[in-house]
């Protein structure tokens, strides 16, 4: 039986209230005027769509992250004995959208955080969902957003998210990059990852920007 996200819905607005509080600016990986976060929440095709989404937001990538260069491949990585996980790698402007901003996206909008090394359908270590920190301010940023979600109680059950060092990112192939613009009526799309896209509407319009 699907999930339902109405306590989500409710407590949402309210919780990006108290995070929005804190300073953005010592949590990002900066380059210029862009900075970048990678996150794992399941099969990489819904949460690459939902980012892409967010105003700020200028680039998402579908990889493979936790794992080793020479395994960084779709075939290899789906048998679940590589250590990587499906990720995205998310380009954004700090001074449009904080990293708290996203993690916001990515924990009540991106995937469901309660489930252990599986999403929806998909089952195995290469969906688990995981944070990867580029610096010592996007570790306690990360860390302490899900100290502030387990304190609120937004879940009823535990938050199995890790929150661990980005040792290197790789890229996915070609086909996988903007999968769900691209197979919109695929029924994998239409029943697990569109809804994504509806319910960052609906939680968080402010958020949204059209594509």
């Amino acid at each position: 039986m699907k999930k339902s996200w109405t306590p989500i819905l409710m407590v949402g607005a309210a919780f990006l209230a108290l995070t929005r509080v804190a300073n953005a600016s010592s949590a990002q990986d900066v380059a210029g005027d862009q900075a970048t976060g990678v996150f794992a929440g399941g099969c990489f095709w819904g949460v690459d769509a939902v980012f892409k989404h967010v105003k700020g937001v200028s680039k998402v990538v579908s990889g493979y992250a936790g794992g080793a260069a020479d395994t960084a491949n779709y075939e290899t990585v789906s048998t679940g004995t590589t250590g990587h996980a499906e990720s995205v790698q998310v380009t954004y402007n700090p001074s449009i959208v904080s990293y708290e901003d996203l993690l916001t996206v990515f924990f009540l909008v991106a995937h469901d955080p309660t489930e252990l090394n599986r999403q929806g359908p998909d089952e195995g270590t290469q969906y688990r969902s995981s944070i990867f920190y580029a610096n010592d301010a996007q570790k306690k940023t990360a860390n302490a957003y899900i100290a502030q979600l387990d304190q609120k109680k937004v879940f009823a059950a535990p938050i199995v998210t890790t929150v661990v060092p980005l040792r290197g990112f790789y890229p996915a192939e070609t086909y996988h990059q903007d999968y769900l613009a691209l197979h919109q009526d695929q029924p994998y799309i239409v029943y697990n990852d569109l809804p994504k896209l509806q319910r960052l509407r609906t939680l968080f319009p402010g958020f949204y920007q059209d594509r």
